[in-house]
């Protein structure tokens, strides 16, 4: 499993907003949404609750990789790609209840697994 690089770890502690989450159907038609509710779980997997998915899950089941979007209080943006998992239990479903706040339902953590790493155009990992 890649692990973020350094710089990309340290400036998700400085990020500002939502991230945008983008996934594909089987069609090949995307779909990317805004989420507030996201943690880094470790330096391998981040962490993305599922309150209000719809499209979005129906493309995890299906296979698709997913890419996501942030940007820091200083204005530079990273995106992380990789496989994304659907867990309905286990640790990060545990985790991921814990920091979630319970107005929201929180039916799943989506685990986004680093796989490539950008800023910009330039690759980092």
């Amino acid at each position: 499993m890649a692990a973020l690089p350094q710089v990309v770890s340290q400036a998700w502690e400085t990020r500002k907003g939502p991230i945008v989450l983008a996934t594909v159907s089987p069609e090949g038609v995307p779909n990317a949404i805004y989420a507030t509710c996201v943690k880094k779980y470790d330096e391998e997997r981040l962490v993305v609750a599922d309150n209000y998915f719809d499209k979005t899950r129906a493309n995890i089941a299906a296979g698709s990789k997913a890419s996501l979007l942030f940007i820091t209080e200083a204005g530079k943006a990273y995106q992380v790609k990789g496989s994304i998992e659907y867990a309905t239990n286990g640790p990060v479903f545990d985790d991921m209840k814990t920091w979630l706040d319970p107005k929201h339902p929180g039916h799943a953590a989506a685990i986004l697994h680093v796989e490539q790493v950008f800023s910009g155009a330039m690759q980092l990992l």
